[in-house]
């Protein structure tokens, strides 16, 4: 619901006087991407900094049938973030994966994956 709320949030933190919430609340708050419609993970990457957006998916997810408009299951959150345009190659690989080894720093010290370890050390 955060993305909906973003000019609320900011308009609060103002007229409270206090910093802006890119400085005083996206450094430790995170949002998935585990939604199961393509407009929704548009407007999650154009509000939210892909430095705070953690892929996610469901082995077995709330809906188990095929979407009619895109061919691929409801729960294929993947296929649906491969279809934003607008998401950067960089952001796409920081949502993928670097920016959890980034949050969960234990979990970087055991990936053998050469790519992601680079990714976490950017």
């Amino acid at each position: 619901a955060v993305p909906y709320h973003w000019g609320r949030y900011r308009g609060m933190m103002q007229d409270q006087g206090r910093p802006p919430l890119q400085e005083s609340l996206l450094h430790n708050v995170f949002f998935d991407t585990c939604v199961y419609h393509k407009r929704g993970l548009e407007l999650l990457t154009d509000i939210i900094p892909a430095e705070n957006v953690l892929f996610a998916s469901e082995m077995i997810g709330a809906v188990r049938g095929v979407d009619p408009e895109t061919g691929h299951r409801f729960d294929d959150t993947k296929a649906l973030l491969d279809s934003i345009d607008s998401i950067s190659d960089d952001d796409r690989r920081a949502i993928y994966g670097g920016n959890a080894l980034k949050v969960f720093p234990r979990l970087a010290s055991r990936v053998t994956n050469h790519d992601m370890k680079e990714e976490v050390a950017r």
